[in-house]
């Protein structure tokens, strides 16, 4: 709240002068709130108001409500302004069979909402912005509190009471003006945004190139036009305050349009993701970072601010949705009539998550890792969609993953010409493993497990990838030993047993195969001094905390979860960003020390004809100079290599050249003009197979 600066004293003297409002207070009625999932809106008539409510004289100071629940943390409970804007007051607080009992929220409460203790009798600090009420509108009309029951199902609850009151100190709001990010501003024109079904909003990005500020003033120069929009996610949908959004590019009539965002290839599909979990606000993009620099597809992505709504709702990450599309995973479409031959073999994307139901995707036959409590592997269609695949697709599809399945289960199953070498491309096992160890991902193989197919005639084998949905791994989990340093991700059964969603059988049968083993290690011995170095990926962390060191201020402004306990986070909880990003760092150091030191294989066999194909340091030698000025020099293996591309700390791509020629020539790359720093260099064959180099300059 906005006080006087000569005190109460005085503000109650000037309170008592002609032609200042007195504080109004306006009383709703009860309702009863469903538990079908539909949402509540009790409307409340305000009268006789000043023509306009803002922070400065006369606004919204306090919501009160009286609210019974059998599952109190399952409600979101805002307050609607006649205009549409809404306030957050509290969501995903209290336990079962409590209460919000006379809970009142203001601004210069002592105590947040997200602290307080049930029945939370008392006056807090709303979780949201409540004041963003206060936006110039009107006081006077249709006021509406707005509940909804996450997890409906349950007994139904009551609001007993509720109220408004308006006065001399009003709510206040944070507004944002200007950013060294993008600016994503999206109007759903009073709207509301629901899961599932889209609805249409206008969407402006304001984007003026690295080294300038963005303004919100500024007009929209990187895509303005319409969108759908809806809720996204699954457990974050209900457990998160901080909403994430999918958006597809629509035209005015609601057809899809495809337009690049922020640099990125052209495409409909798009995701704002929150990462409220994530309070380093980089896990995410982190294993996104070094998949691609690894050489495999995984969504490029920006960190942006987003208004919604005239409502800044802080720092998200504008990213790929992981599709079928010459621009993002690049294998070969599949139509209505590919349903036989070369044609019907590719390609398909599956993922290994929750069972959705035979309609959506299969359960192998063969049981997991753990399944002592009858647990099951289900993989679901993602490409072809579930309503677009056709019988002979899904036939084909299974037939293929239960004989890859099948020869790895065998007795010989690691022979390479009828063992599960036959059906897997091990190199992108082999990466994904690294990756899901190096972050000790909680979910890892058994939930956003994605994997793909492409046609026989390009390949044809089973890749695992892209990585996806990392929010809660690299240490940000408390549970299922997901913040330990030590141990294995793939052993997850063996922490957590009676956990629903297991690791398939693959990942403890392949530690079985020396082939397997040994490769892991030797692209673990390849990368751990240049990509996966500890220099580096504190170098990656340090670079997005700069690039972020305005932006976070603001969002734990909107979100004050510093210091406090967030779903799934384990203890302690830092108080400052810079300690989340400090924490993170030390997490890595002592995690990338115990793989280093953990990882069974041995490394003299790097050199066997067979590891050539996951061994990308074969393919060029160490680049120079090193540090670099203008010009690096690079000798090609026996490879042609197709791209060569530097990155910056952040993943993205500055420089790009190739093809070169044959393998076994020495080559001369310019540089353009950089700033100094750590890069990364990586060279790309016809076939996919990377390698990639640390470099100063």
């Amino acid at each position: 709240m906005l006080h006087h600066p000569l005190g109460p004293q005085f503000a109650i003297l000037f309170l008592a002068c002609p032609g200042v409002l007195a504080a109004q207070t306006f009383v709703g009625v009860s309702a009863t709130i469903p538990d079908d999932g539909s949402v509540l809106e009790i409307p409340l008539i305000a009268s006789g108001l000043p023509a306009t409510v803002d922070t400065i004289g006369f606004g919204l100071e306090r919501v009160c409500i009286t609210i019974t629940h059998p599952l109190l943390s399952s409600l979101e409970v805002l307050i609607v302004a006649p205009d549409g804007t809404t306030g957050l007051l509290a969501s995903g607080q209290g336990e079962a069979s409590d209460a919000f009992a006379n809970t009142c929220f203001s601004d210069d409460a002592a105590i947040s909402i997200t602290n307080g203790t049930p029945p939370f009798t008392g006056t807090y600090r709303p979780q949201g912005q409540m004041g963003v009420v206060n936006n110039g509108q009107s006081g006077n009309g249709e006021w509406r509190l707005h509940v909804l029951d996450t997890s409906p199902g349950a007994d139904a609850g009551l609001v007993i009471s509720w109220s408004i009151t308006f006065g001399n100190e009003p709510a206040g709001y944070l507004a944002l003006h200007s950013s060294n990010l993008p600016i994503v501003v999206i109007d759903t024109d009073g709207g509301m945004i629901i899961d599932e079904d889209r609805i249409i909003a206008s969407m402006g990005i304001v984007d003026n190139g690295p080294g300038n500020m963005n303004n919100v003033t500024d007009p929209f120069n990187d895509y303005q036009g319409f969108i759908g929009i809806d809720l996204r996610g699954t457990s974050s949908l209900y457990l998160s305050p901080k909403k994430s959004y999918g958006v597809e590019l629509w035209d005015a009539a609601g057809v899809d349009v495809e337009a690049p965002i922020l640099g990125m290839p052209e495409e409909t599909d798009w995701i704002l993701s929150a990462n409220h979990f994530d309070k380093s606000l980089m896990n995410n993009t982190l294993t996104y970072h070094l998949a691609r620099a690894m050489g495999h597809y995984a969504p490029r992505h920006r960190h942006v601010e987003l208004i919604l709504n005239g409502q800044y709702e802080g720092v998200y990450v504008l990213m790929e949705r992981i599709k079928r599309d010459p621009g993002r995973l690049d294998i070969a479409k599949l139509d209505s009539n590919d349903i036989s031959g070369d044609d019907l073999t590719g390609g398909y994307i599956l993922s290994v998550d929750r069972d959705n139901g035979p309609e959506n995707g299969f359960v192998s036959p063969y049981p997991p890792a753990v399944s002592g409590n009858g647990q099951h592997t289900y993989m679901e269609y993602r490409y072809p969609k579930p309503d677009n695949i056709l019988p002979e697709q899904t036939a084909y599809i299974q037939a293929f993953i239960d004989t890859f399945e099948t020869a790895l289960a065998g007795p010989d199953f690691a022979d390479p010409a009828v063992g599960y070498r036959a059906y897997a491309d091990v190199p992108s096992f082999v990466d994904v493993f690294l990756l899901n160890e190096l972050s000790r991902n909680v979910d890892a193989y058994r939930l956003s497990g994605y994997l793909y197919k492409d046609k026989n005639s390009n390949g044809g084998k089973l890749h695992m990838g892209p990585v996806w949905d990392y929010d809660i791994a690299w240490a940000n989990a408390y549970y299922c030993e997901g913040a330990n340093p030590a141990g294995w991700a793939y052993a997850f059964g063996d922490a957590c047993p009676d956990e629903s969603q297991q690791v398939p059988f693959w990942w403890p049968r392949l530690q079985e195969d020396p082939y397997f083993v040994n490769a892991v290690r030797c692209r673990w011995n390849e990368l751990r001094g240049t990509l996966l170095s500890i220099d580096n990926l504190e170098t990656y962390c340090d670079s997005v905390a700069l690039l972020l060191d305005a932006a976070q201020q603001r969002n734990f402004t909107v979100w004050p979860i510093l210091g406090q306990y967030v779903v799934p986070n384990p203890w302690p909880y830092p108080t400052t960003y810079a300690g989340e990003v400090q924490e993170l760092k030390n997490w890595i150091e002592v995690r990338w020390a115990w793989i280093d030191a953990n990882l069974p294989g041995d490394p003299p066999s790097c050199s066997q004809v067979g590891l050539m194909e996951v061994q990308g340091a074969a393919l060029v030698e160490s680049p120079f100079p090193n540090p670099f000025t203008d010009h690096i020099m690079l000798r090609t293996g026996t490879e042609k290599i197709q791209r060569v591309e530097l990155m910056d700390a952040l993943g993205r791509v500055l420089f790009g050249t190739g093809p070169f020629l044959e393998g076994g020539n020495m080559q001369r790359i310019p540089l353009p003009a950089l700033a100094p720093g750590s890069y990364a260099l990586r060279a790309t064959t016809a076939r996919g197979a990377s390698s990639v180099f640390l470099l100063q300059h």
